[in-house]
């Protein structure tokens, strides 16, 4: 049984959100050490910069247990845009005001809900003595016209669940936490650490 991992990310919001995620399980999550600068996310899907990520923390971690995550959201109209340029999405000096404001600037032609379909996708990759485990979870949605609520991060104000009429940001923690596909994901990678 594995009780702890070391979290590929230097996000803090990420850190925060998967501790709650897991806190029913015991599993301990630790951030990476400060200091350290992971490698650009060069890979061409979700599953290669969540590998990539966890693969270079565990050259600092020794024997400990690595979890690498990477997610994106993915618009239909847009062609799968932003994907795996999620948190890059306005450019280099991108930041979550100016990836949505991007997001909503390409939608603008689409006026019906149902042309702003989208979905979030989370991939989580184990790295651990030589075993590389990965685990994903996806949750659909649809953009809204305008940001609402200040909960959350990223796209959260702007990705509304349709069975709750509510946009992640308008979730509390606790809420978005049962359904959110980082949860789908962190749950499947906790039943398997604890079935070890």
């Amino acid at each position: 049984m594995i009780s702890r991992f070391y979290l590929a990310t230097k996000n803090h919001n990420k850190v925060s959100e998967i501790r709650s995620i897991l806190k029913d399980t015991g599993i301990l999550v630790y951030p990476a050490e400060e200091g350290i600068i992971f490698p650009e996310e060069t890979g061409n899907s979700f599953e290669e910069n969540a590998l990539r990520k966890a693969r270079y923390l565990k050259k600092f971690v020794g024997m400990e247990p690595v979890v690498g995550e990477d997610s994106g959201l993915i618009v239909e109209k847009l062609g799968n845009l932003p994907g795996i340029m999620s948190a890059r999405f306005a450019g280099e000096l991108a930041n979550d005001r100016k990836n949505i404001e991007k997001l909503l600037d390409l939608l603008s032609p689409y006026k019906k809900m149902e042309e702003r379909k989208a979905r979030f996708i989370a991939v989580v990759a184990l790295v651990d003595c030589g075993e590389e485990k990965i685990f994903s979870g996806e949750v659909n949605g649809f953009i809204t016209f305008t940001p609402r609520g200040t909960n959350g991060f990223g796209y959260d104000p702007v990705f509304e669940i349709p069975e709750l009429g509510k946009t992640f940001a308008e979730l509390t923690m606790e809420e978005k936490n049962r359904i959110s596909h980082r949860a789908i994901a962190f749950r499947k990678l906790a039943d398997y650490m604890l079935k070890r």
